[in-house]
């Protein structure tokens, strides 16, 4: 495998026949669009049918919807060793809120594919944000705590999921405690039953970093605890915030290496973001919101705006800027650069895997990266 940057005058054909490859191949794994026009800049993942580096093992790990394609699906689960579905509510009492559309194929699917179906446990409210007072009307009542146990114990039986994922976001900080021992119960009673527990952690740098997304998250006693964590190394460029890296290699780094000193680094899960933003400017907080795209989404925009992608070497990752209709805009996105470099970050912090949110759009090249470098753990379903 290797990785080409586009530079003025390059076509799909000049760059096959000088690696040696088909045009088709560079075509399809690069997921390009007809007429096959290229941006200066872009990054082109190319594979020379080289033999597979396999360093190491390691887990990854994929979020969906259930309204997410067959075919994209199909065919990221050859590369995924477990599929998290998107997600179970809950009620106060312990009541289990499935997913509004079913979700049987997806874990059919994953068993096919010998890769493990996650129950994903979210305390989503009816307008589909993270609700803390849930979370505390929960975990502060022992019996709705046994009671949604009870239920989740069913569900994973009847389903055919293989374990469960705990993606509680804003926990109030006087439920820190009260969290861990949340933990402790669901871990201990999904393990007695032969099923395992990840649990979700907002991307901190020190135990005690302010703000409501980090103080209710113990990742020392979180980590002894659970059988793995995902640390969620994502979102500094998000939505609302001012345009830049989703996942700047440098800030994920920072968080790592915080982790690594709480948490056995392999039980470790690294967050890969499978999307980018696009900022119209100036920014300015409070009133600009930035558009979700996909990573092939993006390439495709700056081959219609003719704009030429940059690359950020501290962020370790690409952007452009475009014009419309007297606007400017920033975008952000994933190209095999930058996933190459998170995949490093797997084998030299001797971490279990990654985990991507989310895998609703198919990005190609990061997938055949993921196979390329790592034997993916698959588990005899």
């Amino acid at each position: 495998m290797q990785i080409y940057v586009v530079t003025e005058g390059d076509t799909v054909d000049k760059i096959a026949t000088r690696f040696g490859v088909s045009r088709e191949s560079v075509i399809y794994d690069n997921q390009l669009v007809y007429p096959y026009t290229l941006a200066v800049g872009q990054a082109l993942l190319i594979d020379e049918g080289g033999v597979r580096e396999n360093r190491r093992s390691a887990y990854f790990r994929g979020f969906a919807y259930p309204f997410i394609s067959p075919y994209v699906l199909e065919q990221t689960l050859i590369s995924l060793s477990e599929l998290a579905v998107f997600s179970y509510g809950f009620t106060t009492e312990g009541g289990l809120v499935p997913p509004e559309l079913d979700d049987t194929f997806m874990i059919e699917a994953a068993r096919q594919n010998r890769a493990e179906p996650i129950l994903t446990l979210t305390p989503f409210d009816a307008s589909g944000t993270f609700n803390n007072e849930l979370i505390s009307g929960l975990i502060n009542n022992r019996e709705a705590v046994n009671t949604l146990i009870g239920n989740l114990l069913a569900t994973m039986r009847t389903k055919g999921f293989l374990g469960m994922d705990i993606d509680f976001e804003f926990i109030k900080a006087e439920d820190r405690n009260t969290f861990v021992e949340f933990v402790r119960a669901v871990t201990e009673a999904m393990n007695a039953n032969g099923y395992s527990v990840s649990v979700d952690l907002a991307p901190k740098t020190s135990a005690d970093q302010p703000g409501l997304l980090y103080e209710g998250k113990d990742y020392r006693a979180l980590g002894a605890i659970a059988n793995s964590v995902l640390v969620m190394t994502y979102e500094w460029g998000y939505t609302y915030g001012p345009p830049m890296a989703v996942a700047p290699i440098n800030k994920v780094r920072q968080v790592l290496d915080y982790a690594v000193s709480e948490i056995e680094s392999t039980k470790i899960n690294m967050g890969i973001p499978n999307y980018g933003y696009d900022w119209p400017l100036p920014y300015q907080r409070g009133i600009t919101r930035a558009k979700t795209l996909g990573n092939i989404e993006a390439v495709q925009l700056a081959v219609e705006r003719g704009a030429v992608i940059q690359f950020d070497e501290v962020a370790q990752s690409p952007y452009f800027n475009y014009m419309e209709n007297g606007v400017e805009h920033e975008v952000w996105f994933e190209d095999p650069r930058s996933i190459a470099a998170k995949l490093e970050l797997i084998y030299e912090y001797n971490l279990r895997g990654a985990s991507y949110w989310q895998i609703m759009q198919l990005f190609r090249s990061n997938w055949l990266l993921v196979d390329y470098n790592f034997v993916v753990n698959k588990t005899t379903v």
